[in-house]
């Protein structure tokens, strides 16, 4: 029997594209604490966790329970704007979970987003049953660039980290799935350069045989 395979999604950027709804609640909710929040700024630190953005802006030292609280109130405004204005697939995206789901892969999330946040976007696109499994950061000791994210997506899946190719478009991912002993596809956007085992602009632009041919049967 050949082993299986697997492929781990990241979320933001990759299967989706929300960032101007993390900027509307970003924006307003560090606006409400006295930071006036750039573009450039949110660009450079966008797909971090909350406690590293959080600590970027108040110190190593502001409190737990001040991170959970404002996370916690930027998140439910994200999942507001998310349930209100609805969100849709990246071009290519749609056909890729689709045709390897078919294909026999087992997919996952692996996102820095909380997993509420995964759970909507997951309903909201009608996506419970494309995905076998989902992993938020928040249930592993360290976020991307570490690998412990995908890992531990790996393991739930059943699958041995040689096997399973990582999907990123951010640079911290590409190296998170590098390091945890993955194969890497990055989608170029916002981030910059990506130096992963393949690079497109869009999954929409991939040649059919890529995850194939980075993890053959």
């Amino acid at each position: 029997m050949p082993r299986p395979r697997g492929v781990l999604w990241d979320m933001d950027g990759t299967l989706i594209d929300s960032a101007e709804y993390h900027w509307i609640t970003w924006h307003d909710t560090l606006d409400e604490l006295g930071v006036a929040l750039t573009r450039e700024s949110f660009n450079g630190w966008f797909g971090s966790r909350n406690d590293r953005i959080l600590r970027r802006y108040f110190g190593d030292d502001f409190p737990l329970g001040e991170i959970a609280r404002i996370g916690e109130l930027k998140e439910s405004r994200y999942r507001t704007l998310v349930r209100e204005h609805g969100i849709v697939l990246l071009p290519g995206v749609e056909g890729w979970l689709q045709g390897l789901r078919q294909s026999g892969w087992r997919q996952a999330v692996a996102s820095s987003a909380p997993p509420a946040n995964i759970a909507v976007l997951l309903e909201v696109l009608h996506l419970q049953d494309v995905f076998d499994r989902t992993v938020s950061a928040e249930e592993v000791a360290h976020g991307k660039p570490h690998p412990d994210v995908f890992l531990r997506a790996a393991e739930k899946l059943g699958v041995a980290p040689d096997r399973c190719v990582v999907v990123e478009d951010a640079p911290v991912g590409v190296e998170a799935g590098r390091r945890g002993g993955m194969r890497t596809i990055g989608i170029a956007g916002m981030h910059g350069r990506l130096d992963a085992d393949v690079v497109t602009s869009s999954m929409a632009d991939l040649p059919p045989d890529t995850f194939e041919t980075l993890v053959p049967a």
